[in-house]
Formats: structure tokens, sequence, C-alpha cells
């Protein structure tokens, strides 16, 4: 999750002090960084995946799911391996190979688990993807306790909700200072209180999120939570709740641990050159949307159904640092800019590159961006587009300030520039070179949610990367739409059942010779000179009578590369899966997860996912994780774990 430094961090009355500071040196690392390495070349196609975990407890006796807070245990052990390896590598100079690295996450009970090196450029090397990740899992698992599993879904059901902690702890911390949640789900990294305590500052007040409730058939209307604690009086923010903060048919959550403390899928991929970096970040944006409807693995939150499918909207709102001011609801006094979106939201504007198909009118969106910091960009050789987008995401405040990273030697840190740049969660993530380091320029694809199953995360990830390899090899290929379209496809993914039942807008003509129109659609092109129209995911995947489809693209490049009988094989079961979620014959993650609550004897059609209905539905997803349990209408005929 970002940059992780140690050090000591700094209050928000002491780091706000100090933000433009960071912010000046930040842009002088970044030209540095652009300078030394723009004419880079020829980098292989090297990338990698990120998943995440959370460590459950499991009480059979009393029938009880907890989370486990031994997760930040369980990472220590698993990174000694890592730890013993450098310093022996410092030594030696031996090269490391290690089988996979882990890193914190937000939640104490979390643990993110990556590849120990990138997967190799070839295609072949695709079917090593999913024996890696079972890999992460069979090493977490050796360090399990007996009761203890490692659970891959987008939202915890009972986040925030009964007794859901292990060991249990009281809502009282002064860090998130959450009705809900205590502090000590929080990793105790210094970084991440200190980040939640700096965005509950800045913003002046607790972060509000409502999720609409899924109204059930004994779903009270209006739905008034009845578990808020509206007279708590412990804190100042106390009273928001009862002021209107918690919205009527809605679930209310009111800290960032609610949103950083769900999992996710991240692939990043590292292109040829910053062109082709530029390349794959417009063109993977545009898809985010669809592919996040065919992830959604998320139903329930605080112990709710809710009527979404996906974490997404909860992110965004839980790190809105926002101000009354910077949100619009009060007169620009005290700060620079009305910013429309949180720092958690798809991407503003294109970053263009040699293709030829950005045209200006798909940066559509009025941007919002620090005009000194791009006239000084632009001065020092940065095009007008990178100089945008670089002096869009410094229009936000660095949240967290170690002091003894203050001082840098900008030609060769990154981290004041990283400090700003890695709490810009967007669909995409454009990544410079890190300085005096082998790794080239990189694009993170970020929206997918991750699933249950590490067949299924496998399939995802080299459906992605299979793609991003079209994109390049097929320089005609333009998936181009204007941005305030792709914040519109990402709201409707966003909803439930979005994969069966929104449209989403996409181009009808992705290929510059593309034929495959109706002679209607041909004839408008004259005059629209680009036409884009609402599709169903199906449609965009599978492709229709009037559309090619991601997935024919994807074939058109595999039939580029010679590959042997059972890789092909092996990725056309993948693709075979992406087709089935797409097509709705292979049901989401959340789809399941909604039917198999509102199908359990203890439900009472009231939208209330108890503690008893989540431990069988935690023992569920784990024996569908282990192979104990078929589920064939999750994953699709013939496949398992």
């Amino acid at each position: 999750m970002g940059l992780l430094s140690l050090g000591t961090p700094l209050p928000w009355d002491q780091a706000r002090e100090l933000a433009q500071e960071v912010r000046k040196h930040g842009i002088e690392q970044f030209l540095h960084i652009w300078n030394n390495m723009k004419d880079r070349k020829r980098d292989r196609l090297l990338w990698g995946d990120e998943i995440e975990y959370m460590l459950i407890s499991l009480d059979h006796q009393r029938r009880r799911a907890r989370l486990s807070q031994r997760g930040h245990e369980l990472l220590s052990l698993l990174q000694v391996e890592e730890t013993e390896s450098l310093e022996r590598a410092g030594r030696t100079g031996e090269k490391i190979e290690l089988e996979a690295l882990w890193r914190p996450e937000f939640g104490r009970y979390m643990i993110e688990g990556t590849p120990g090196h990138p997967y190799n450029s070839t295609v072949n090397d695709l079917v090593n993807v999913e024996a890696n990740m079972k890999r992460r899992r069979e090493i977490v698992t050796q360090l399990m306790d007996e009761n203890e599993i490692i659970l891959s879904v987008g939202s915890y059901p009972e986040l925030g909700s009964g007794d859901f902690l292990d060991p249990p702890h009281k809502a009282n911390g002064p860090f998130s200072r959450s009705l809900f949640l205590p502090d000590e789900v929080i990793n105790p990294h210094p970084r991440f209180r200190t980040l939640a305590g700096n965005i509950r500052e800045r913003r002046g007040a607790k972060v509000a999120i409502n999720m609409p409730i899924f109204h059930d058939l004994n779903t009270p209307r209006p739905f008034v939570d009845p578990t808020i604690p509206y007279t708590r009086d412990l804190f100042p923010g106390d009273k928001e709740a009862r002021e209107g903060a918690a919205l009527p048919d809605h679930i209310y959550m009111d800290a960032m641990g609610f949103g950083m403390g769900c999992c996710c899928l991240q692939i990043t991929l590292q292109a040829p050159n910053v062109d082709q970096a530029r390349r794959l970040y417009d063109q993977l944006a545009t898809v985010g949307a669809v592919m996040m409807s065919l992830s959604a693995s998320s139903p329930v939150f605080r112990g709710y159904l809710a009527d979404v499918d996906c974490r997404w909207n909860v992110i965004a709102a839980a790190v809105d640092d926002r101000t009354l001011e910077e949100r619009g609801q009060a007169k620009l006094t005290n700060d620079r800019f009305v910013i429309p979106k949180s720092r958690y939201g798809t991407i503003d504007t294109f970053l263009g590159s040699s293709d030829g198909h950005f045209r200006p009118e798909y940066n559509d969106l009025e941007l919002v961006y620090d005009k000194d910091i791009h006239q000084h960009l632009t001065s020092n050789g940065i095009d007008d587009l990178m100089a945008k987008h670089v002096s869009h995401l410094f229009i936000r405040d660095p949240l967290v300030i170690f002091k003894e990273l203050l001082n840098q030697d900008n030609s060769v840190s990154a981290d004041h520039f990283e400090n700003i740049q890695s709490t810009n969660w967007q669909n995409v993530r454009f990544k410079p070179p890190p300085p005096n380091s082998p790794i080239g320029w990189r694009v993170e694809f970020r929206p997918l949610e991750v699933q249950v199953t590490d067949f299924e995360n496998a399939a995802f990830s080299v459906f992605t990367v299979l793609l991003a390899r079209a994109i390049l090899a097929f320089g005609d290929l333009n998936l181009y739409i204007p941005v305030t379209k792709m914040d519109i496809n990402m709201e409707r993914a966003h909803s439930r059942d979005a994969v069966l039942r929104e449209k989403f807008f996409f181009r009808r003509k992705i290929y510059a010779d593309d034929s495959s129109g109706s002679e209607a659609e041909v004839e408008d092109s004259e005059t629209d000179k680009d036409p884009v129209v609402e599709m169903s995911a199906n449609e965009i995947i599978n492709g229709s009578p009037g559309f090619v489809g991601l997935i024919a693209v994807v074939e058109m490049y595999l039939d580029t590369v010679v590959l042997s009988e059972s890789v092909r094989r092996k990725i056309d079961t993948y693709i075979a899966f992406i087709h089935g979620r797409a097509d709705g014959s292979i049901m989401t993650a959340a789809a399941w997860i909604r039917k198999f609550v509102r199908s359990h004897p203890a439900y009472a059609f009231d939208s209330v996912v108890s503690s008893e209905i989540n431990y069988d539905l935690v023992v569920a997803l784990d024996d569908i994780a282990n192979g104990r349990r078929l589920a064939p209408e999750l994953l699709g005929e013939g496949n398992s774990c």
C-alpha cells in the first residue's frame, strides 16, 4: 500500500505547514527522474500481481469467525526469509531467489503477497501464475494456528459489526475515533494510524461512508440502522452520525479502515518505454469499470447486505480528506481549489502517446490542476499532457510526512514525489522508474476485486496481461472514450449485478479499419468522429454482431505467438472463465455470496448478516478456495482449486 517509510510521522498540524515544501521537492524529484529516464528503451514486458488476504480465526464451538490481529505477527515471520536473503546478498553478492514477497497492509489482519520476482515476459510463462498464487497461500497456511484460515475476498462481512475482532477491543481509539472500529484493527506500522488520523484532521470531520442498503422482503422502509450508537459522546465527531452523516436507507461507516480494510487484486506491468507506458495507461483505464463488474466480490458491509457489489466507492469515501471548501460546500477561503473527487477514483486526464489516437475532446473533464506547477514543468521540457497529469496529482497535500525524511537529495530520492503520487489512488497509476533502479516505466491496473480462489485471481491476471500485450502489439487498437464517460461507467460497475444489468460506454469501432459494424453505424461514423455507445459487459468482452469484443482481441494476439498446446489450453481455460463471467453463466463472487446469505436458514430477509451466517459463509468460502467444496456456478465447470 503506497510508500512505506520508517521514522516519526508528523501529526496533521505539523504536516500541514510542510505540505508546500514536500510538493516543491516532489516536483524536482519527478523532473530528475524524467530527465534521466525519458529515453530509456527496450525494457522487457515484466509484470507482477498483488493479492491481499485476510487472516481469520474460527471458533467452531461458538460458530464464530473473527478477524485475527495475528496478521501482523505472521507478516513478521513471512519476511524473515527475505530479510536474511538480503543480508546474505549484501555480504556475498549472490542473486536472491524468493518464492514470494510479503508486505503490510492497512489492516492488522491483512497480508499482501506478491511473486518473489516479476513474471517473465513470454506468454508461455503465464501458466506459472496460478501455481505461484497457490504457493503463496500454502506458505501462509504453514504458519497459521489450527483455528486460523486465510481468505481473499473484497470486504469482510462483519467488519465493524458485533464481535468481529480476535482478540476483541472497544471502538474508542483516538486515531479513527470510529463508532464501530477500534484502532487495534490498524496495522501498527507508524504510517497507517497517522494516515487515518490525518485524513480525519485534514477533512475537519470523520469520513462519511454511506452504501445503499439492499431492501429485502422484511427490511424496514425507511431503514434506520439500530446499531449506530447515536448517543455516544466520547469524541467531538460522535455527534456527526445523529446530525446527518448517517443517511437513512444506507449502511453508515465512519473510518478509513472500512475502505482500506478491504482487499483487492492489482497488476503492475512494465512497458518497453515511457511512450508505451502512456499508451497502456490510457487504454487500460477505459476497461477498468467493465473488469471490476466481472470481478465483483463485496456485497456485505458492517453486517448488512448492500445494494452494491464492489468496494470501490467505500474506499473512495474512506480516504476523502477534502475540506468543506474543497467539496464546494463553503466559500474558498483557506484552501486552494474546489476538488470534484476524492483522492480515490477514476483518472481525470489521459496522457496521450505517439499512437495518434488521442484527441483533446477525450479529456472532457474540467481539470483542476496547480497552474504554477504546470508552468514549472512545461518550462523544464515536460509536455502539456504529462504536466497536467502531474500538476493535477499535486493539488493534494501529502498526508504522512516522516520527520527524518524531510531533507533529501532530489537527484537520488523519489520519496517526496511518491508521498503524493502513492496517495492518489486511481483506477490506473502511471509509475515512473525509481531512481538508481533496473525497474522501468510501469502502469498499475487497480480496479479488480480480489477473488476467492487462486484460479480466479490467475484468470483475471492473465487476461489483463494479455489484453495489455495486445494493446502494445496492435497499434491501431483504440479504446479511448471521454473521461466523463469513464466516471459514469465506474458508478454503474459498482451497482448490484452490474455485469448483467448495466450498460457501459465503449467505442463501437476499436480498430482504425474496423468494418464489423452495421451499415447504419458506418454511415454514422462519417459524421460522428468517435462513436461511443452503451454496451453490456457481455458485448464488450464477448462481442456482438456489431462489435469484435475484447476476448477476440486477446485471441488475435495469441494467434501471433508460438505456444505449446498445453500452454494454449491453460490460457483458453482462463479465457473461457472470463467469457462465462461476462455472459452470466458463471456467477460473480458478490452474486454467490448474496445468494448464500439469502438461502441461509438463519436469514430473516431483513438484510442482516448475522454472526452465524457469517461463520458459515466464511467456512464455505474457505472450502471453495481449498478445493473441499465444488462451486461450478462460481468457477465454471471443471475449474477448482
